[in-house]
């Protein structure tokens, strides 16, 4: 095939999913632009890359976030781009701190947060719902976890824009976006940086301190370690819960029924969100590299190969779902491939649909009816995740 699909054009970032079948259908596994990267867009080759990261190794995500103008980036180098067996004694750092008895614990704090976030939104009049409520809640969530200060909340999402989907995005001669994202990463390592010396001096009941005191094989984590640790905490706790926000409110605005249907039957809000994950999931792709020569969808890949493993149109795959393009509330089965699979599936898969049915709830009393704005909602541009960059809307009282 000589024609290359642009998967960062305005178009396909708009409306990628005719494509998506277009390239299931002819052409599961090809090369892309920009960068001729492969992508993957078949159900069954996207889950066979993801279950087999001796074949397909993470360090391709490590690649494709730190291109050499930025001179370095911890998100790089976070265990979200390591494979086994490094990457399992990491994750076990973290992972009873997003396990349901924590969850638990920290539901009351989220569920009055949102709360308060939907109180403050105005009635009758048009709002760009995303920074107040679909950034705003998660913000505060992965802040409070981590023990970050309020006043930081603000510029959480703009970090984690800038040092992961929106490097990818770069074209050689926009070296003013090379700046922000190289002052992003500066930025972030000073603040972290700041923090660990104050919970070395005074640890505390959060995620940091968790952190410094614990040991990989008998040894402490490194300065970098850390900082690592903490951009991908703060990357993970952002992205998909800003984006299944606000992609939730786009299909509610689109069928009002639902909106109806959800606000007077509140137990149906956990399917709702696991069908908004597959149907427009935060989580669009994600980079692998080939360690070997492998076939792949009748395709031979050569050691070395990049990988776009395009986890977007494998939610929409008719041979997985049927009737995948349509959005079914009452859809039966397992939908997790938006969270990933195997070694790196989501360690905040609980904590993001918690964020979600919490959300939606508040807003559900706050508010009888949803309506679009007078001006059109815009989808950001990146090459990994994909979401509302704004969404105006108008809250109708309840």
């Amino acid at each position: 095939m000589t024609f290359r699909y642009n998967v960062l054009s305005p178009e396909f970032r708009t409306h990628p999913y005719p494509v998506y079948a277009e390239m299931r259908r002819d052409a599961p596994v090809c090369q892309v632009d920009p960068g001729g990267m492969w992508a993957v867009t078949r159900h069954d080759d996207v889950l066979f890359v993801l279950k087999h990261p001796e074949l397909f190794s993470s360090r391709g995500f490590g690649l494709a976030v730190n291109p050499p103008w930025l001179g370095g980036n911890p998100f790089a180098d976070s265990m979200i781009t390591m494979d086994p067996p490094q990457h399992g004694r990491l994750r076990a750092l973290v992972s009873k701190a997003f396990g349901t008895f924590a969850m638990a614990r920290v539901e009351p704090r989220v569920r009055a947060f949102a709360e308060q976030a939907v109180a403050e939104l105005p009635l009758g009049e048009p709002v760009d719902i995303m920074p107040p409520y679909a950034l705003r809640i998660p913000a505060f969530v992965i802040g409070d976890l981590m023990g970050l200060s309020p006043s930081l909340h603000a510029r959480l999402k703009r970090w984690a824009d800038l040092i992961t989907g929106g490097v990818t995005t770069v074209r050689p001669d926009e070296h003013d976006r090379m700046q922000l994202a190289r002052d992003a990463v500066a930025d972030l390592r000073r603040y972290f940086g700041e923090l660990l010396e104050e919970r070395r001096a005074a640890p505390a009941e959060d995620l940091v301190s968790d952190l410094l005191a614990a040991k990989v094989d008998g040894e402490a984590l490194t300065e970098d370690e850390l900082i690592a640790f903490m951009t991908l905490l703060l990357v993970g706790g952002i992205e998909t819960a800003v984006n299944m926000l606000g992609t939730s409110l786009v299909i509610l605005l689109e069928r009002p029924e639902l909106w109806e249907k959800l606000r007077a039957d509140r137990s149906l809000l956990p399917a709702f969100i696991d069908e908004v994950l597959r149907y427009e999931p935060p989580l669009h792709a994600v980079p692998r590299t080939t360690t070997a020569e492998v076939e792949l969808g009748g395709v031979t890949l050569p050691k070395g190969a990049p990988l776009l493993v395009m986890v977007g149109s494998a939610n929409r795959d008719e041979s997985q779902f049927p009737d995948a393009g349509h959005f079914n509330l009452e859809r039966p089965g397992a939908k997790n491939l938006p969270f990933g699979h195997g070694v790196h599936f989501c360690l905040g898969a609980q904590l993001a649909r918690m964020e979600g049915r919490l959300a939606l709830e508040a807003l559900f009393d706050r508010a009888r009816r949803i309506s679009p704005g007078p001006e059109p909602m815009a989808w950001h541009r990146t090459l990994l995740v994909r979401g509302p960059g704004s969404l105006p809307i108008v809250l109708h009282s309840a």
